[in-house]
């Protein structure tokens, strides 16, 4: 039977074996293939790895935010997120034909209600059903016409403060997703780990004392 240094000398030198074979690199004979290829035709690796590099523009940001704050939609088409353009000009086009609608409204209810105010029976909202004008029985009451108009006013700014909302988050659109076209994914960032077995002697016993060593590298 094996005692318990021989079965911890056998330990060692299996893990020995282990950290050797990983810090092999079969690769290498086709990494040098590849690098023979590839001067023999004018191209070098550094410039192969050069090419596969994403410089980061810190500028770019701003450029798409500015751009979209001159034109909706511009900052979008200088990230290339063409599919985004047609979605801000509806939000911000909706936005804008619903302001329209209501501060139209809202116009025509206030001159009523003014020449109604002034004594006047010849605004379109007096005799909606064409039955004829009889005075002191509109169809529209000056109540009526009062409410309307508040009504399409409160819209008509609600309508605005959406539009300028919508336009704003159409620049913020632009600055974000700049910034995560940029984003670091590169494999420099991959989690190495290297496993090493060590072995050292106790100064009191002079035992040999066998362990592994773990190197994380980010």
């Amino acid at each position: 039977m094996l005692n318990r240094t021989s079965i911890l000398a056998i330990v060692f030198a299996l893990t020995t074996a282990v950290g050797s074979a990983q810090n092999e690199k079969p690769q290498q004979t086709e990494v040098d293939s590849l690098s023979m290829d590839l001067e023999e035709e004018g191209v070098t690796i550094m410039d192969t790895l050069t090419v596969k590099k994403k410089r980061i523009n810190p500028l770019a940001p701003s450029k798409a935010a500015f751009y979209s704050a001159v034109l909706p939609g511009l900052g979008q088409i200088y990230n290339k997120r063409y599919w985004k353009v047609p979605i801000v000009y509806a939000a911000i086009g909706t936005g804008i034909y619903a302001y329209t609608f209501n501060d139209n409204r809202y116009d025509r209810f206030r001159a009523a209600f003014k020449r109604r105010r002034a004594g006047f029976t010849d605004d379109e909202f007096y005799d909606l059903d064409g039955s004829g004008i009889d005075p002191g029985n509109p169809d529209f009451s000056d109540d009526a016409l009062e409410d309307a108009q508040e009504r399409f006013q409160r819209d008509r700014d609600l309508s605005l403060l959406i539009t300028i909302l919508l336009y704003a988050l159409n620049v913020v659109d632009a600055n974000v997703d700049a910034h995560l076209k940029q984003y670091n994914i590169d494999d420099d960032l991959s989690l190495q780990m290297d496993i090493r077995p060590f072995m050292d002697v106790d100064p009191i016993t002079t035992n040999p004392n066998y362990g592994l060593a773990l190197t994380v590298k980010f």
